[in-house]
């Protein structure tokens, strides 16, 4: 096979593919016997028909095109391989030869996208700036009394709705005289803003007992988006009243004795959230960096039939300028992979199998999917190179991070290897307390529906 490549721009090349008619003669035959295995020709077995019968009963043309369309592939790929091209999207092909008589060669052109030759700077002489990290004594007490809320006892109460209050409700939704949804006794805390539009302020002052409706728009399902006029009925109205902040609170809330070195912890909780605040700044700022200073080419009809997808998917085609936004965040996003590719394969960066069980474990997290049917689901759609090459853009960002200066906005250094030097004993704790906090919260809500139900008797 003969291959050669003309440049049409730096994103797009045109590739001339000639197969000698030796080299093609296999699938010729293969399509043969396929084709032979697929008709019935009175006098010869299924299977056995001769070439020639074949070529007679439904000509030489059917059996090329049927050979043609099985190895095309193959030798577009050998073609791929033997120009070093970084084929990417959706190839365009023309075949200008077929061997209609045997010795002629098969021919074709395939036009398409590549991932564009990169220049990268001098990752070393990279210097970036993030916020310096202060705590303060206003974010250890939210730290601490969220601590607080999570051992806090629900006790009901004989008066109007608050903000803050946890409330037992039921809902109901209609639109004219459609009735779309309706749910009893869900709890919801007043001021959350979780739920609909408009229902905190529709729930303040009522009492136990009481039922109001407004009108919001639905947050989900088949008529998300549109006004729907809604029921609300107050079953029943609790405070969640804190234990006080002591050592005994520490003891049981931590594996602290005295609520001073629960405090310390906390303080270094804050530390490191702000200190992962500032990693997360610092390869943000890292990356904006590089594209704005490295010439990344785009294909434009990558971008074109990407955009076009989701303008179909929402049904906003006709929406120029919404076109336009997606256009610009659809090369923005472009741009940045091929550059982090271009780093992935400069630094040499390779992904171990751990690595990517991490990742489809947290992807399979974010889809509320368990991580075996997620992993089973991304095989069966051909798309665990994709999770690959996007594991390796992280690894690459991530490697270069280690490489450049980082400094706070007071001028000092910040080293991302020291931001979290306790981060494990840090979570046992974190962890451990929530699990003590999940069951005081059951222990409050059963003694506390236990009161309610002694009041309405």
């Amino acid at each position: 096979m003969k291959s050669a490549v003309e440049t049409l721009s730096p994103t797009r090349v045109k590739i001339i593919v000639e197969v000698p008619f030796d080299e093609f003669k296999p699938d010729l035959d293969a399509a043969y016997r396929t084709i032979g295995s697929q008709i019935q020709v009175p006098g010869f077995r299924k299977g056995k028909v001769p070439a020639r019968i074949i070529d007679q009963r439904l000509g030489r043309g059917a059996v090329v095109q049927e050979a043609v369309n099985e190895a095309l592939p193959r030798f577009f790929a050998d073609a791929v391989e033997a120009e070093k091209v970084k084929a990417i999207g959706r190839p365009e092909v023309e075949v200008t030869g077929v061997p209609l008589a045997d010795g002629e060669d098969f021919e074709f052109t395939v036009e398409t996208s590549i991932r564009p030759e990169i220049t990268l700077p001098d990752l070393a002489g990279i210097t970036v700036g993030v916020d310096a990290i202060e705590v303060t004594e206003e974010q250890i007490q939210e730290r601490l009394d969220d601590l607080r809320a999570r051992f806090g006892t629900l006790t009901a109460v004989e008066r109007p709705v608050e903000t803050g209050d946890m409330l037992t409700i039921d809902l109901s939704a209609t639109i004219g005289e459609e009735k779309i949804d309706a749910v009893e006794g869900i709890s919801y805390e007043v001021g959350s803003g979780i739920m609909l539009e408009g229902m905190d302020d529709a729930l303040v002052g009522l009492n136990a007992g009481d039922t109001t409706t407004f009108t919001a728009p639905l947050a989900g399902g088949d008529r998300q988006g549109e006004d729907a006029e809604v029921t609300v009925t107050v079953q029943s109205v609790k405070v969640r009243e804190l234990p006080e902040a002591d050592d005994d609170f520490a003891q049981l809330a931590s594996q602290f004795d005295t609520l001073a070195e629960l405090t310390d912890d906390l303080r270094t909780q804050v530390e490191r959230s702000h200190a992962m605040e500032q990693g997360l700044q610092a390869r943000d700022k890292v990356l904006e960096l590089l594209l704005d200073t490295v010439e990344v080419p785009v294909p434009e009809e990558m971008v074109e039939a990407e955009v076009h997808a989701h303008l179909e998917g929402e049904d906003r085609l006709a929406d120029d300028e919404h076109r336009a936004e997606v256009t610009e965040s659809t090369t923005k996003a472009m741009r940045a992979q091929f550059l982090l590719d271009a780093l992935a394969e400069h630094l040499e960066v390779t992904v171990e199998q751990p690595e990517l069980i991490e990742y489809l474990i947290m992807s399979a997290q974010q889809y509320g999917m368990d991580p075996s049917q997620f992993a089973q689901a991304i095989d069966s759609q051909g798309q665990i190179a994709s999770m690959v090459g996007e594991v390796a853009r992280r690894k690459a960002l991530a490697n270069v991070l280690e490489s450049v200066t980082i400094t706070d906005s007071n001028g000092q250094t910040v080293d991302l290897n020291a931001l979290t030097p306790n981060a494990g004993a840090d979570d046992e704790a974190s962890d451990e307390a929530e699990a003590e906090a999940s069951e005081g919260d059951e222990a409050a809500e059963a003694d506390s529906d236990a009161e309610t139900a002694d009041k309405t008797e």
